[in-house]
Order: C-alpha cells, then structure tokens, then sequence
C-alpha cells in the first residue's frame, strides 16, 4: 500500500479543493493510505471528506500576509516544520505556497508532485507564494511529476519554467452519479421563477469570474429585447461592487445572487444556459458539471474550454475572451431555440465522457507508476 498525502492550502469554497475531495473519496483505499493536509482550517469541503480519509492542519486559521511570512523561511524549514510523517508521495494539490513547502522534500524515499490547475503567463502569476520568479523555476523543477488540469495549462507552465521533466494532463474529478441526482431535486424558490430564459453560473464572486461583465451582458440582453434572469451560486468579495451596478440599473430582480449552495446543480440543471464569464480558469468544475446535468454552456475562451467544448463548437460555445464577444455567443443562442435545443443534447452526450471511474483511474494510475 502506498502512503500519500494531499498538501493544500485549505479546503474552502473553491474548484481545485472540490475536486480534491472528489479525487480522494473515489480513490482504492486498498492500494492507497491516504491524507489530506491543509495549511488553514475551517474549509466547508472538509465536511465532504469520507471518514477513511486523515485530516491534518498545519494552522487552526488564516492570518494575514501568510504567504509573505512563509517565504522569509526556506522551502527545506518549512517542509520539516509541517511534514511529521514519512510518506511514498506527497502531491502539492495547488501551485504557490503548498508546492514551495513540498519542494523542499528531505525524504530521499519519497516522490514529489504538483499539481497545477492555472495559467503561468506572467512572471507574476508564476512567482505567487514563492520569493521571485527565479526562485519559482527552480523548486518547480524540483518535482517528479507535474500534473495539469488541461493541455492549455501544460503549456503555459513548461514555457514559464523551462520544466523539462515528467508532466502530463489529467483531468479533473467530479462524483457524476451524485451531481446528476442531485439535479433532480426540486427547487423550493419563488425567486427562481418565471416565464423567461434563465441563464447561471457558479463560483466565487471575485474579479477573475467576470461576473461584473455578466451583469452588464444581461442588461443588454434585456435592452435587445430578450427577457432573461441571471442566477450566481457562490459568495464572493465583489457581490457588493456588482449589487451597486444593478440598483443603479433597476436590475436587482432579474441578476440575483443566491449564494453558496451545496447543491447548486439542481438550478443549474433547470438552466437554460450556463454561463462562464471568467477571466481565467484551469479546467472548470463548474462548466463540466453543468455538461453532467444536460444544461448547454456558453463561455469565453479560457484554459481547457475547447478540450472541453470541442474545437468547433462541438459541444458547447466558446467565444473570443471579450464582454462583446460572449453577449453575441448568449444571444445568438437565445435568439434561436433549435441551436440551443442541438447544444442541450450535445450537453448531455459531453457530460457522460467526465465519469468519475474515468478520472480516477487515471490518476490511480500515475501515482502508482512512481
């Protein structure tokens, strides 16, 4: 039996911490011991861990500046400081502070790997939790194994850090069983009603969803004549900015925020169209569960979107990254109901490709070949 750990900065809201509970819960305890340890405390995916699944914490809680004081003490200190235990691998689930803490590995008998789940395109994105850029290069490749949530992924990272060593993609996982039942569960709202094309979206509300830009999208949509509402499952540090748009616009019920949900797919499934306005992404979690649940996406081009869509819009619409692109992708949608009809089919036959069985053998296998 191989010994494994899972190292990540916590397991709060997230893509990457979903996928990780996802990842462990669905992996052959027979063949893998495995714990899962976080820099802070409190996440609310820590509750979805199974119960043969170690939890461990580095912190009872965050504090700020934490990635800037991590860095004043070298890789080497700190994997001491919070690696008691000896194991076969030890995988840094996210990249920044978590993989510059596992690269300094002193356990000659242990195998290194990161994960990687966003784009490196600039020395600054490529430097976060690490001391400098250069800094960076070096303890990433450090590791024995890098794995990429999509090919765009794997891409921008060898270019940022000349990693010549062993990468590959592997895709995210997702309990595809649960999410589909849960999508069939009523929902209970009156908010969520209404005769008129609803489009949604899930994640956290920050900057880089472009959720300010989806709001403008749909009072244009409303301006052109297409009644529509817009629904945002998650919570986030830009809801108040956006809210502020939307009194100003008389659209507070039209775009409405419903907060973290722990089942948001049984509004997405009723959905007419998912939505993913980001800036970036890695592999969305989001947008391939919406394909689980048979509900058409429309998304602006970020990483692993045309792995996902297909190349020609095979099973889904990617548009340029731009707010005037994605509003003529959403309209020429809702303008014609047998196009969206095509893509809601299209959807469905997507989404049976992302089965849990699927991913999880993939990594199963990458790990025991180490």
């Amino acid at each position: 039996m191989k010994k494994v750990l899972f190292f990540i900065p916590n397991l709060s809201v997230g893509g990457a911490e979903k996928v990780l509970v996802n990842l462990v819960n669905n992996m052959d305890k027979n063949i893998f011991n495995i714990t899962v340890q976080t820099l802070f405390a409190g996440g609310v995916n820590e509750q979805f861990l199974n119960e043969d699944i170690k939890l461990k914490h580095c912190f009872k809680k965050t504090f700020k500046g934490n990635s800037k004081i991590l860095t004043l003490f070298k890789p080497e200190t700190l994997y001491n400081r919070f690696i008691k235990e000896h194991y076969d691998i030890i995988i840094s689930y996210l990249e920044g502070p978590t993989a510059r803490i596992v690269s300094g590995c002193t356990d000659r008998n242990t195998k290194i790997v990161c994960w990687i789940h966003c784009r490196f395109d600039t020395p600054e994105t490529t430097a976060v939790g690490f001391r400098s850029f250069e800094e960076a290069k070096v303890l990433y490749n450090r590791f024995d194994k890098i794995a990429c949530v999509s090919n765009w992924v794997k891409e921008y990272f060898c270019k940022a850090v000349d990693y010549k060593g062993d990468i590959e993609v592997l895709y995210n996982t997702n309990e595809t069983e649960d999410v589909y039942k849960k999508s069939l569960l009523q929902v209970n709202d009156v908010s969520f009603d209404g005769d008129c094309f609803k489009l949604c979206s899930v994640g956290k509300i920050e900057t880089v969803k472009g959720y300010d830009r989806l709001a403008r999208i749909h009072k244009k949509l409303l301006d052109s004549g297409i009644n529509n509402k817009v629904y945002i499952l998650g919570e986030g540090s830009q809801k108040g900015e956006i809210t502020s748009y939307l009194k100003q616009n008389g659209l507070e019920n039209s775009f409405l925020f419903f907060g973290y949900q722990t089942n948001p797919y049984k509004y997405v499934s009723k959905c007419d169209l998912f939505v993913c306005s980001s800036l970036s992404e890695g592999f969305s979690t989001a947008a391939t569960e919406a394909l689980i649940v048979g509900t058409p996406v429309c998304t602006v081009e970020v990483s692993g979107m045309k792995e996902m869509l297909g190349e020609n819009n095979e099973y889904g619409v990617v548009t340029e990254n731009s707010e005037e692109a994605l509003y003529e992708g959403i309209k020429m949608l809702l303008d014609n109901p047998d196009l969206l009809a095509h893509y809601k089919k299209q959807a469905e036959i997507r989404g049976k490709e992302f089965s849990t069985e699927k991913t999880v053998k993939a990594v199963q296998k990458m790990l025991y070949s180490l």
